[in-house]
Parts: structure tokens; C-alpha cells; sequence
């Protein structure tokens, strides 16, 4: 008798153990997942900041460039995916497509000069940079607090506890080709000054729409 209470005791004090440590493991993944979450709801907000400028641009830049037509249709079509998407996978694949369309539409802008001195669509340049700079920042907030959450849910004896806690690793990195990353920075500088000739018929040409 005095053997099976020690064996009870025994294997109450492992499963006490056991139990303690699936709590703590619990606890954490809580804590941690809803970091994820909350890092999210800062990238969702600044994503919605830059599709809600998106239209404006696209209006001043249809108002002198009309025949691009096949990258206004791009960029509603992202656009629309975006604001569309459920999951964080969506948004970062529909952002994705936001990304190359956005770029296609502000590289029109060298052949356009009009654009270059337009005061609202600078105005509106610099609004879309402003929010680029934002997004790369809480972009890498969240992909680092995701990393943390992930690694956390991978290590033993956490590897074991997550599936009875209901958790599981969230592959929904943020993760942008290099040229999406380049794409909005536009340089409205002046050219750097070449030789002329000192010709009279030397007269700058206005750059050719396309």
C-alpha cells in the first residue's frame, strides 16, 4: 500500500508539475499572439492611410497623363484586393500587387514634367512618402514581434503545449521584394546641368508623352 501512494504521489507531482508548466507555456502564447496582433493593427493602419491616398494621386496624375490607362486599372485592381482581403496573408499579398502598380504609376511621372510642378500631386507625393516611411517601420515591428511569437511556439517543451493550448506557428511574414521596397521613392530634383552648346537652336525639347 505505502508503494502505490508513493507511485500516486509521485506521478501527481509530475502531472502537477506538467500542469504548471502548460499554464505558464498558455500564458505566454497569449501574451505573445496578441502582441502579434496588436503589431498587425499598426501595419492594417498606415496600409489604409496609403489606399486612402492612392485615388487622390491617381485622379491628378489621369488629369495629364490620361492615356496610362493600363496602370490606373492596375492600381484599382489592387487596391480593391487590398481593401478587400480578411487575413493578414491576403493584405500582404494584395499589398504586394499595390506595391508594383504604385511603382509603374510614379515612374510615368519622368515622362510627365507637367506632374513635377504640379502643387497637389507633390503635395500628395509627399503624403504617400511620409506613409512609405511609416509602413517599412511598423513592417519590421511586426515581422520581429511574429518572429518572436513563432520561435517561442517552436522550441520544446513549448512544441508540445501549443496544440493543446490551441496555438500553432503564423507564417504570415510581411515580406516585400527588394524593388516594391525602392519603388516609391521618386527624385523630383532638377537634372544635374550638362554642357550646352552655345547655339541659339540649342532649345530644350519638352519630354515626349507616352
Amino acid at each position: 500500500m505505502v508503494k502505490v501512494l508513493i507511485v500516486i504521489a509521485i506521478l501527481a507531482l509530475i502531472a502537477f508539475v506538467a500542469f504548471g508548466q502548460y499554464v505558464g507555456v498558455r500564458n505566454t502564447l497569449v501574451t505573445k499572439n496578441e502582441a502579434v496582433k496588436a503589431s498587425w493593427s499598426q501595419v492594417d493602419i498606415v496600409l489604409q492611410r496609403r489606399a486612402d491616398l492612392i485615388p487622390n494621386l491617381v485622379a491628378t496624375v489621369k488629369g495629364i497623363a490620361q492615356q496610362e490607362q493600363t496602370v490606373f486599372g492596375d492600381i484599382a485592381k489592387a487596391r480593391s484586393a487590398l481593401l478587400s482581403a480578411g487575413t493578414p496573408s491576403d493584405k500582404i499579398a494584395a499589398n504586394r500587387q499595390l506595391d508594383g502598380a504604385l511603382g509603374r504609376l510614379l515612374a510615368i511621372v519622368e515622362n510627365y514634367p507637367q506632374l513635377k510642378s504640379n502643387e497637389n500631386f507633390l503635395r500628395l507625393q509627399d503624403e504617400l512618402a511620409g506613409t512609405e516611411n511609416r509602413i517599412a517601420v511598423e513592417r519590421k515591428r511586426y515581422n520581429d514581434t511574429l518572429q518572436d511569437y513563432n520561435t517561442y511556439i517552436q522550441k520544446f517543451p513549448n512544441n508540445i503545449f501549443d496544440g493543446w493550448a490551441g496555438f500553432k506557428p503564423n507564417e504570415a511574414y510581411f515580406a516585400a521584394s527588394e524593388g516594391s521596397r525602392q519603388v516609391p521613392t521618386v527624385n523630383f530634383a532638377p537634372p544635374a546641368a550638362t554642357p550646352q552648346s552655345t547655339s541659339p537652336q540649342a532649345t530644350p525639347q519638352p519630354a515626349p508623352a507616352h
